[in-house]
C-alpha cells in the first residue's frame, strides 16, 4: 500500500501522537522522558516549531504542534529518530522503540486547537497517574512549565488560555486554568464533549469547512480521497470522508452537466440520474449503494444498470467523457 499522504503547510497545527511498540513503557525508565522533552525542545528550535502542548506518558506522547514551514515529517523523523539513537545507546537496546509511523493529525486552529490541549494536558488524569487537584504536578507535560519562569521559549500557552475563556499569562491565570481542566475532567457534560471529540483519531479535526478546504488541499497534492488511505483514518471516518469527496464530485459534475440537484426527476433511471451516476462511476471509487441513495435510484443494482445502458448510447458517452475530462481539468487549475 502506498505510504499515507500528509497535508503540511506553513501554519498548520497537528495533534502528533505515536506508541512504544507492542505498547511497551519506553518512557518510564530512568532519563527516557527527560531526554525526549530535550529533544523535543531541539527539534523544536531546529525546526521553528510552536509548540503549544505536550504530555510524555509511559508508552506514548502527544504534541499539539504549529509549524512556520511545512516540515512536519522531516522535523519528527529527526525527533524521533535522535531521541532513539540517544535510547537505544543508553540502554545498549537494538530495533524501534517506536510502534510505526507518528499520526499527525490536522487541527483547525482557534477553539479545536485548544481542545486539543485541553485533552492533551489531561492524560495523566485519563490514565490515573495524576488526581486532577494534581494535574499541573506531573512532571512531563507542558503544564509543569506553563505560568514558570523557566518556561522554554518553545513552548506558547497563547492559544491554551484564549481558548479557557481569554486568561491572562500570569500565575494566577494559570492557576484559574487548572482550575478549568477540573471544570472539563469532573463535569459530565463536558467529559462527554471531549470523548465524543475523538480527537486522537481521524485525520483532520475541524468544522465541516476547514475539513473541506484541507481535502481540497490535498488533492491539489495529486491524491484524491477515494485513492488514498489517510494516516489514522478509521473505518467510520474514512466512509464518512468518501461520501464528502463524491458529494463534493457530484455537485461538480451537474454544474456542467446543467442539472439542478435539488429537483431531479422522480423516475428511478431518468436520464439526469443515469448521466450523473455514470460520470461518478466513470471518475470515482462511488458505491452503487450511495449513488442509489443520493440520486433516488431506488436499489444499488439500479444505479448500476444506468451506467451500463447510457455508456452504450455514443453521444451520452461522449458527454460523459467530456464532464470528466472538464472536471479533471478544473482540477488541475487549481494544483
Amino acid at each position: 500500500m502506498a505510504r499515507p499522504l500528509r497535508v503540511e503547510y506553513a501554519g498548520g497545527c497537528y495533534h502528533v501522537i505515536n506508541r512504544g511498540n507492542y505498547r511497551q513503557r519506553i518512557f518510564s525508565g530512568k532519563g527516557a522522558a527527560e531526554a525526549f522533552e530535550r529533544t523535543l525542545g531541539e527539534a523544536a528550535e531546529r525546526y521553528g516549531w510552536v509548540v503549544h502542548a505536550y504530555v510524555i506518558m509511559g508508552n506514548h506522547f502527544h504534541l499539539a504542534v504549529e509549524l512556520v514551514e511545512p516540515n512536519l515529517s522531516e522535523g519528527m523523523k529527526w525527533l524521533q529518530g535522535t531521541w532513539i539513537r540517544r535510547f537505544n545507546l543508553f540502554r545498549n537496546w537494538t530495533g524501534r522503540p517506536f510502534q510505526g509511523r507518528y499520526k499527525g493529525i490536522l487541527v483547525e486552529p482557534g477553539h479545536v486547537l485548544g481542545q486539543v490541549c485541553h485533552y492533551i494536558h489531561l492524560n495523566p488524569v485519563r490514565a490515573r497517574i495524576h488526581p486532577i487537584g494534581d494535574v499541573g504536578e506531573y512532571r512531563w507535560s507542558s503544564l509543569h512549565w506553563f505560568g514558570k519562569k523557566g518556561c522554554p521559549s518553545w513552548l506558547d500557552g497563547t492559544t491554551v488560555l484564549e481558548e479557557s475563556g481569554g486568561l491572562p499569562d500570569t500565575r494566577s491565570g494559570w492557576r484559574k486554568y487548572r482550575d478549568y481542566l477540573e471544570w472539563l475532567a469532573t463535569d459530565e457534560v463536558e467529559k462527554k464533549k471531549l470523548v465524543e471529540a475523538k480527537l486522537s483519531s481521524g485525520w483532520c479535526k475541524g468544522t465541516k469547512e476547514f475539513r473541506k478546504s484541507m481535502r481540497d488541499e490535498a488533492r491539489e497534492k495529486g491524491a484524491l480521497l477515494d485513492r488514498v488511505r489517510f494516516e489514522g483514518l478509521e473505518a467510520k471516518e474514512l466512509v464518512r470522508e468518501r461520501e464528502a469527496y463524491w458529494e463534493d464530485m457530484l455537485g461538480k459534475a451537474s454544474v456542467l452537466a446543467g442539472i439542478d440537484l435539488d429537483n431531479l426527476p422522480a423516475a428511478k433511471m431518468a436520464p439526469d440520474k443515469s448521466l450523473l451516476a455514470a460520470v461518478l462511476k466513470r471518475s470515482t471509487s462511488v458505491s452503487n449503494k450511495w449513488l442509489a441513495a443520493r440520486l433516488m435510484m431506488g436499489q444499488p443494482s439500479t444505479a448500476s444498470q444506468a451506467t451500463r445502458r447510457i455508456l452504450l448510447a455514443k453521444d451520452r458517452k461522449k458527454e460523459i467523457e467530456r464532464i470528466i475530462l472538464e472536471m479533471n481539468e478544473g482540477q488541475e487549475s487549481h494544483g
